[in-house]
């Protein structure tokens, strides 16, 4: 069994509370799987450390992807007591410990307030991946399973936002 968290968008709130590593990967990618062997010594050593290591898979869960505003992977925050920073050091285990033991966190900028995961507006980021998700989800019910032409998929999206587009007008 592996010591790595596996966080999701029910129990992302976790990282709120006390001090963690959390990385963003998606099983296709190359870094990622370089990283892989790494992070689960890293969190073999987290009781050591005095931290709680976690993963999120960003294929699985879109909307803590979108909350944590990822675009590269894999990407990895600090977090302590709800305050994040990114760790954009090297990769290796030692480097990651000591991130941890030298406390080098602490030199790192937090994360702005706006763009902190628990902020208002990363809630609408999460939001706004889930929706992409679901659209993405509709189309391929559309086009797989029901056998529309791709187009005419298209046609129904352009046709549904005009007429919520409408309906919010009025």
């Amino acid at each position: 069994r592996s010591p790595v968290r596996v966080l999701c968008g029910s129990n992302w709130s976790l990282v709120l509370q006390g001090q963690w590593m959390l990385e963003f990967y998606a099983p296709w990618c190359p870094a990622c799987q370089q990283l892989e062997e790494t992070w689960e010594s890293f969190a073999k050593d987290s009781q050591r450390l005095g931290i709680t290591v976690g993963k999120v898979d960003v294929t699985q869960e879109p909307g803590l992807s979108g909350r944590f505003f990822v675009t590269t992977l894999p990407t990895i925050y600090h977090a302590n007591d709800g305050v994040f920073r990114r760790y954009r050091g090297s990769r290796t285990l030692e480097d990651l410990q000591g991130y941890i033991l030298e406390r080098k966190w602490e030199a790192v900028e937090p994360v702005a307030g706006w763009k902190s995961p628990s902020s208002i507006m990363m809630h609408g980021m999460a939001g706004l991946f889930h929706l992409s998700g679901w659209i993405r989800q509709i189309h391929n019910y559309l086009t797989g399973t029901l056998g529309v032409h791709v187009w005419v998929s298209y046609g129904i999206f352009i046709l549904a936002t005009l007429m919520i587009g409408l309906f919010l007008g009025l």
